[in-house]
């Protein structure tokens, strides 16, 4: 079929119907839906020539500034798409082997809330905080973006303030409940997310959403807004709270790390870390999630740099705080039957540490 607008919003009602996360639009291949976390081709539509993913890029860019020249090098882009009132997408527009490829990531029209993606408590509790520095991790497509949203739904339900966010695409939209939201883009509001958030701190802001911390100029703009009293939320893709720290401090001159482990120790409010887990009851992954809130020792451990002891440290406040470890959380979802031991002991961080307790259970 030729890959006009019709072809082209077919093949993204079909993914929509479905309930996929991804579609890809690659050269020499028919389109491509994850479902489930499962890369799945489209069997009845032939494989995509090259002036088919040209036209799929040309119409997500139309009315974006200067068309793109395809036949010369040019720059990765990051969009937001929209489908006329049935779904949203952030559209990834790259080049490989001298042809254009398309990846587009499913946004739903709705913002989900926490409960509806079965996060635990402890999530909340840091959408809650009033200052601080709240950072959301996962690999890439584990639903950092999609948490980073129902926290800021949970706090435009639950309490009157003003949120800006800034972000490399607005990806969901939100409606004022109790809260006033301002929206910003990269790109096309603001030209970058440092000073994004500089402007934000002459805003009035309650609470900032930084969509992702891309570099060490931007650690230093979110750890600069939560120390002078503002909630800032955003995300990384690091694997669990140990390596974000570390990914957060990593960045900065050796000479400076004395004070930034001083600095971080006092504005952090928590890490949520995710992982997906395929579920044993059906189709479908549930969250498998690692929560750190600060206490005096976990403070004490990043004031000195002592990361090691950071998993224990979580481990042993499970009872009191609502933190636990990836591990803790895993056998919980295995007791309660959601997920099979063979699928927590593929996503554990400490595989035959869980198997063994696992087995004692």
């Amino acid at each position: 079929m030729a890959m006009d607008r019709n072809a082209f919003h077919k093949l993204l009602a079909f993914g929509i119907e479905r309930g996929v996360s991804d579609i890809h639009f690659e050269v020499g291949y028919p389109p491509h839906y994850r479902l489930h976390g499962e890369l799945l081709g489209a069997i009845k539509v032939p494989p995509l020539a090259a002036h088919d993913t040209e036209a799929i890029a040309r119409m997500i860019l139309e009315d974006r500034g200067p068309a793109v020249d395809f036949a010369r090098r040019f720059t990765e882009l990051d969009v937001a798409y929209s489908l006329a009132q049935r779904g949203r997408f952030r559209a990834s527009i790259f080049r490989q082997r001298g042809l254009v490829g398309v990846v587009m990531r499913l946004i739903p029209i709705q913002v989900p809330s926490l409960a509806q993606l079965a996060l635990p408590a402890g999530v909340a509790e840091l959408a809650e905080a009033r200052r601080g520095l709240v950072v959301v991790t996962g690999a890439t497509g584990s639903g950092t973006t999609t948490t980073l949203a129902a926290m800021v739904r949970h706090i435009n339900e639950t309490r009157h303030a003003h949120v800006v966010t800034i972000e490399d695409p607005i990806e969901f939209l939100h409606e004022p409940r109790k809260c006033m939201i301002i929206q910003r883009e990269v790109g096309s509001d603001t030209e970058s997310f440092p000073g994004a958030i500089t402007t934000a701190m002459r805003q009035d802001p309650d609470v900032v959403v930084v969509g992702q911390i891309r570099d060490t100029q931007t650690a230093a703009a979110c750890l600069q807004a939560a120390e002078t009293g503002h909630l800032v939320l955003s995300a990384l893709h690091t694997p669990d709270a140990v390596a974000t720290v570390q990914h957060l401090l990593g960045g900065f001159a050796a000479e400076a790390m004395v004070a930034i482990r001083e600095r971080l120790s006092a504005c952090l409010a928590g890490i949520v870390s995710l992982r997906l887990v395929a579920r044993k009851d059906g189709p479908g992954r549930v969250p498998a999630v690692e929560i750190l809130r600060i206490t005096g020792p976990i403070r004490d451990c990043l004031r000195a740099g002592r990361l090691s002891e950071l998993p224990d440290l979580i481990r042993t406040g499970h009872a009191s705080v609502t933190m636990q470890l990836f591990d803790q959380h895993l056998g919980e979802l295995v007791n309660g039957g959601l997920i099979s031991r063979e699928a927590a002991i593929h996503a554990s961080s400490n595989p035959e540490e869980l198997a063994r307790g696992l087995r004692l259970e």
